[in-house]
């Protein structure tokens, strides 16, 4: 790589991305550390290759149960968001939701959807998908409440939508819960991070996210959270290994028993390196002074908002703040392709992307006025 195309890739001044990948700054020199580290220590002529590398992984997932108010034994990784709600499902009993529903809106995030609709004959639950109405652009709080009757066993809630940014009532969710009995699930991929969250103050059953987006991670690093009520439930995930175990060095093959904690929900040799490759990024989130991205994120998001008003887009993120997450999302006129236009504001220094006809803009901290400036000049009317 040249010298002039390093300081090219180093201005993220557009970068709009965050609904997508996050970065910071310094986030390439402090990755590359950390991955040096790892391998250092892994490639040395000793055996505490493993110590360190568990050790680790424990260390992002302490960070992440301290970000959402748990306790280190109530969190456990996977591969990705739809992995850690999988194996959440999995351990649920069988008689937890046959014959019974579980609650989705239809702006949740696809992969969760393809999965419920892939287990519901199996499972032999229902499958209720909360619409958006004709003419809006994602689902009303009210609408997914009034849903949720006394036959719901699980509800999957979506803090943030990728889609649109509407930002979920949670507690008004949470509360809903508790009157009808139900489980819930939170999905926390687009907020967490950019907006607070206390699992004391609105308690979930279950919640999975990732060290992307604005945690500003790798992939390949899921994250679950499950309370401790479910974990005295007794829940058995199926799909088990030698990590399940509270011993994990214990290899006699009929003397198996599930950990006390999170940790059951572990299956064969854990994943490493992502949860290395992520931890700089968390570390830096968590030192960064409380409400300071978000006031950055806020005072870029109005200036986005009216841009697109005055360029005639059509706005489907919420206008209130405390009705959105991080992102504003638009809908390019019927004229513009929005894929042509992703690719034309690339060559301008400004990075968005497009699902369909919806335009994605998510400021975060290394975006800048100036980014808003190019985006402004190239963004046609």
């Amino acid at each position: 790589m040249t010298q002039d195309l390093r300081n090219q890739n180093d201005d993220f001044s557009g970068w709009l991305m965050y609904h997508s990948v996050g970065v910071y700054p310094g986030h390439r020199e402090a990755m590359r550390e950390a991955l040096a580290s790892f391998a250092d220590t892994w490639c040395a002529a000793d055996d505490t290759r493993w110590d360190a590398a568990l050790a680790a992984r424990a260390r992002l997932l302490g960070d992440w149960a301290a970000l959402i108010g748990a306790n280190d034994d109530e969190v456990f990784g996977a591969q990705n968001v739809t992995e850690a709600f999988a194996r959440y499902l999995d351990g649920l009993a069988d008689e937890t939701l046959k014959n019974r529903t579980v609650l989705v809106a239809a702006d949740c995030f696809p992969s969760l959807h393809f999965l419920l609709s892939g287990l519901a004959k199996r499972r032999g639950f229902e499958l209720r998908t909360v619409r958006v109405r004709e003419g809006e652009s994602y689902v009303r709080d009210e609408d997914f409440l009034g849903a949720w009757n006394d036959d719901v066993a699980l509800a999957l809630v979506t803090w943030v939508s990728s889609l649109t940014s509407k930002r979920v009532n949670l507690p008004a969710m949470c509360e809903h819960a508790r009157r009808r009995g139900s489980l819930v699930a939170l999905d926390v991929t687009q907020g967490i991070g950019i907006l607070p969250l206390d699992l004391r103050e609105t308690p979930f059953d279950f919640v999975c996210g990732s060290t992307l987006k604005w945690l500003c991670g790798a992939p390949g690093t899921g994250l679950g959270y499950i309370a401790a009520h479910g974990l005295r439930g007794n829940a058995n995930p199926a799909v088990r290994g030698w990590f399940s175990q509270e011993d994990p060095f214990n290899w006699d093959i009929d003397s198996f028993s599930y950990a006390d904690g999170a940790r059951r929900f572990d299956t064969g040799t854990p994943s490493v390196l992502p949860f290395i490759a992520s931890q700089p990024g968390m570390s830096w989130l968590r030192a960064q002074p409380a409400g300071s991205i978000r006031g950055h994120n806020l005072a870029l998001a109005h200036e986005l908002i009216a841009m697109v008003d005055e360029k005639g887009y059509r706005l489907r993120s919420p206008r209130p703040d405390d009705e959105r997450g991080g992102s504003i999302m638009a809908e390019a006129p019927a004229h513009l392709d929005a894929a042509q236009l992703v690719v034309q504001l690339k060559e301008a220094g400004v990075f968005v992307d497009s699902r369909g006809r919806t335009l994605r803009f998510s400021p975060g901290v290394c975006t800048t006025r100036a980014g808003l400036d190019r985006l402004a000049q190239c963004l046609p009317r």
